[in-house]
């Protein structure tokens, strides 16, 4: 090899060896950067010597696709788990102390006492005070459940105007990317930001990504609405100010494609908006269905019978009276419209005995026709009413023919394992959302100590180059000297 081969191999380690810690150093500098990605210095043969060729990202594509729908499913489960503690405390309270079952078993008590004692006044009163707070209960149940209902409503929409602000972002990010591969600039820097972006993207709906040429990127979700091609697609909802039983959210729409809600505790839903709509159309309808069920049976189960006439809202009645809600059939909103029949309240005029005595609907319908201070038979028959079977709507999703004690009681277990299973699938989904990312950061991610390891080979082969270039100007040297 001659002076001058040796001479330019060295120089060409010696440039490779700045570039190559050029890149060492900004692995070090970026290692606590959870959206950076390790960088490798490609080198190229050439005669004589070698060079730097390129600088690439360690990238895992597949692990990178799966941290992604993990990422999404656990925003979708965090939503609806959030969610759910947030509709606990508003509608059954700590403790369920607010439930509608806790208000009826109370008043059973007063019922069962007053039946014991049907000749005192003061027992009546308290009977009917037992019965106005299960009306408040349901009452109060329901105006909270609207409100979660327009709270959602809410975080939805700004859930959307954050999914089109990222979008925007993206765009921008992507046509860097774009036009830098086409000029053969180096776009790792923008490419990881497109990749922090997908992952913020994620936390809102599923993604499925499609690379093209020049590094171009089409977004989708996972239904197959267009999210971004070259550019973002629209994402619109409307969100409404105030709330009905039984009124319908509005859909999100993605490209013109509505967002799917998903079911159950564990849920299905990818993406916090999902969640937030299986929220909003499932567990809180639901809720209110069985609310509106224990209202309508309040309704059947005190209405007054008389002898070949129609049956009346007796203790408790609604809107739609003189008629007596029909049997098995849910009626929107009955829990926010049901009341306590003015007949037997004191307060306005009535009396609380016609609870032991019947009459609020005429004389057809007294049943203590003797008007016997002990008569107890019509308290105790309303006693056997709440708990003899009776036919609910299927679309409450509990038990369709149980009695009304334990479809009040069955409505908190429905909840409360809806709750558990929407919790425990958080925490499973955290952990493998958490596990992908280690993964992930293990494939692609900066080890200090490795990347220290490397800094300190790169010394050692800077010393040799350094050694080589010294001997061959010794050598120079030496055969000047000679020369002369």
């Amino acid at each position: 090899m001659s002076l001058s081969s040796a001479l330019a191999i060295a120089q060409s380690s010696l440039l490779n060896n700045g570039r190559q810690t050029s890149v060492v150093s900004r692995n070090v500098q970026e290692a606590k950067n959870p959206d950076y990605t390790r960088r490798v210095a490609l080198v190229s043969s050439t005669g004589p010597g070698a060079r730097v060729v390129d600088i690439q990202r360690v990238t895992n594509e597949q692990l990178f696709r799966q941290n992604l729908s993990a990422l999404s499913s656990w925003s979708g489960q965090g939503a609806l788990s959030s969610g759910l503690e947030q509709l606990e405390i508003s509608v059954n309270g700590v403790d369920n102390s607010t439930t509608a079952a806790t208000a009826l078993a109370k008043f059973q008590e007063a019922l069962q006492t007053y039946s014991a004692s049907p000749s005192n006044r003061s027992l009546a009163e308290n009977a009917i005070d037992a019965a106005r707070q299960v009306v408040r209960t349901l009452n109060g149940g329901t105006a909270s459940i609207q409100s979660f209902r327009v709270d959602m409503d809410g975080q939805i929409a700004t859930a959307v105007d954050e999914l089109n602000g990222l979008l925007a972002e993206f765009k921008d990010v992507n046509t860097a990317v774009t036009l830098g591969t086409r000029a053969g600039r180096d776009v790792n820097d923008a490419l990881d930001q497109r990749d922090a972006l997908l992952k913020k993207i994620s936390e809102y709906v599923p993604l499925s990504t499609l690379s093209r040429g020049d590094n171009d990127m089409v977004l989708m979700t996972k239904d197959g609405a267009t999210l971004f091609e070259k550019v973002p697609r629209t994402v619109s909802f409307q969100a409404s100010t105030s709330y009905g039983a039984g009124s319908a959210g509005n859909p999100v729409y993605i490209d013109g494609v509505p967002v799917g809600l998903g079911s159950g505790g564990n849920t299905d839903a990818s993406g916090k908006i999902a969640g937030m709509v299986q929220l909003r159309d499932d567990v809180a309808t639901k809720m209110q269905g069985q609310l509106d069920e224990i209202a309508r049976g309040l309704v059947t189960a005190f209405a007054e019978k008389g002898t070949a006439v129609a049956d009346r809202p007796g203790l408790f009645t609604w809107p739609g009276a003189p008629a007596v809600p029909a049997a098995g059939t849910l009626v929107d909103g009955l829990a926010g419209s049901i009341r306590i029949n003015a007949a037997f309240d004191s307060s306005a005029g009535g009396n609380p005995e016609l609870l032991r005595d019947g009459g609020a609907n005429g004389a057809a319908y007294v049943v203590n026709t003797g008007g016997n201070a002990s008569f107890a038979d019509l308290l105790i028959a309303y006693g056997d009413r709440m708990d003899q079977p009776m036919a609910f709507d299927t679309a409450a999703g509990l038990t369709t023919n149980i009695s009304l004690s334990n479809f009040s009681t069955a409505s908190i277990g429905w909840f409360q394992a809806v709750r558990k299973d929407a919790s425990e699938g958080a925490e499973n989904k955290e952990a493998l959302a958490t596990r992908t990312q280690e993964a992930l950061s293990n494939a692609t991610g900066v080890n200090v100590d490795a990347e220290m390891s490397l800094l300190l080979d790169l010394e050692h082969s800077y010393e040799a180059s350094a050694r080589i270039i010294k001997a061959v100007d010794e050598m120079l040297a030496a055969l000047l000297a000679a020369v002369r």
